[in-house]
């Protein structure tokens, strides 16, 4: 749970089960807990393939206990990966370490590489014993950085790096961030949206620092994909989550539910490889696919189009009322691209409880569509009367046609569908007014 480093956009809570955001947990977990917990879901869940420790505090503040949970594993599960998520503080004296025990790659939260703007983002550090402010605290956090970054790549462990993105702060700054780090030697940037709201009781949400529109997210993702790959698909999970992506299970493995668990970790082991195998031949299958050829129907010179889908497992699967977030493609003459996740808020429970509950649902259902501005086309399984009618007067095209469809698949065929209508020469529709 120990943080070596104060920042401005984090606070630490316990047992909020609904909170969904980096540094929140339900348990703290000992070592002996931690190794009985990923057994168990090892034996649950067989495709599990990466176990990271991430929080709720730094785990390099807490090196004891990381690192005999990392002993462990690597003597009893061997097939699962390691990672280790930090602020880097503590970085360069533990390479050595996190080499020793195989961990397979490790994510730092890199927000800057000015000390200046650094000190808009950590009150302070306590580094030697003492507690460090403002600049001086920056640019030593910034140092140590940089150092674990250049020690770890120069070993061959994999490095991805964690910014988030404040407005008005660091916004403009993490391009040349992306630019120094890839140079360095990291293979990913996360480039993830600052969280700050007033109930979280974190210094940038008690003074109402914004957090980016999805719009600018996306700029500045595409800005820096110029310089090193991005990552676009974090959902910014719990630190104790557990499963899929915007699938968390961890609710099903509290250290109470462990306990009554019979868990047969050798019969589960066989179980995982014959899952794992399984897993390989499929995507070394999908790896063996040709790229499709470009459509001759849709015109080279034609306007990128964004679309939202209620997707799961990728396939067009979610209800528009059931979905609480939405996949957002773009679609153009060269492909698709994934760009990013929005969340919203259920609409409808299921048959019996659509727009049901003490909120308006025509007000919930507004504060829905409006998350998705920007989207001129909405792909799902199904979708009631109001919200198909709301959407469109909101200038977004609802789609069931496309039902359990890949979601790639599906998003090209509408996006060929609107190129044949010749809806794809004219400017963009206007920002809608929600």
């Amino acid at each position: 749970p120990a943080c070596n480093i104060q920042c401005n956009y984090c606070n630490r809570k316990y047992d909020c089960s609904n909170e969904s955001r980096p540094g929140v947990v339900s348990e703290l977990l000992s070592p002996d807990q931690a190794i009985k917990k990923v057994l168990a879901v090892a034996a649950e869940i067989p495709q599990m393939t990466v176990l990271g420790i991430a929080g709720p505090g730094d785990p390099l503040a807490n090196p004891d206990r990381t690192f005999e949970t990392f002993r462990q594993l690597s003597d009893r599960a061997p097939d699962i990966k390691l990672c280790v998520s930090t602020n880097g503080l503590n970085l360069p004296q533990y390479v050595d370490e996190i080499a020793k025990h195989n961990i397979d790659h490790v994510t730092i939260t890199i927000n800057c590489i000015d000390p200046e703007v650094g000190a808009q983002i950590y009150p302070w550090i306590y580094w030697n014993n003492k507690r460090i402010r403002g600049v001086e605290g920056a640019r030593i956090l910034i140092e140590q950085q940089q150092k674990g970054l250049e020690m770890l790549t120069s070993r061959g462990i994999l490095v991805k790096v964690n910014s988030v993105m404040i407005p008005g702060v660091n916004d403009h700054h993490l391009k040349e961030v992306s630019k120094v780090v890839k140079a360095k030697g990291a293979f990913l940037h996360n480039v993830m949206p600052l969280i700050a709201e007033a109930e979280h009781g974190t210094y940038y949400g008690i003074m109402e620092q914004r957090g980016p529109t999805p719009e600018e997210l996306q700029e500045l993702q595409d800005a820096c994909a110029g310089d090193m790959a991005m990552m676009r698909h974090c959902r910014q999970c719990r630190a104790d989550a557990v499963g899929l992506l915007g699938e968390d299970r961890g609710a099903e493995f509290t250290l109470d539910k462990i306990d009554v668990m019979d868990v047969d970790y050798e019969a589960a082991m066989a179980r995982r490889k014959e899952v794992h195998d399984a897993i390989i031949d499929q995507l070394e299958a999908k790896r063996g696919k040709k790229a499709p050829a470009a459509d001759s129907d849709i015109p080279a010179d034609a306007r990128p189009v964004l679309m939202a889908v209620a997707g799961k497992n990728g396939v067009v699967a979610e209800h528009f009322g059931h979905a609480r977030e939405f996949l957002i493609y773009e679609a153009s003459p060269a492909g698709v691209r994934f760009i990013s996740h929005r969340k919203t808020e259920l609409y409808c429970g299921g048959a019996d409880t659509c727009g049901e509950g003490d909120e308006d649902p025509e007000s919930l259902l507004a504060r829905n569509i409006k998350v998705l501005e920007g989207c001129e086309v909405v792909l799902c399984s199904k979708i009631g009367y109001e919200p198909w009618g709301m959407l469109e007067a909101a200038g977004i095209a609802p789609n069931g046609e496309h039902a359990m469809e890949p979601i790639e698949d599906a998003v090209m065929a509408v996006y060929k569908e609107l190129a044949i209508a010749g809806r794809l020469s004219r400017p963009a529709p206007s920002k809608m007014v929600a």
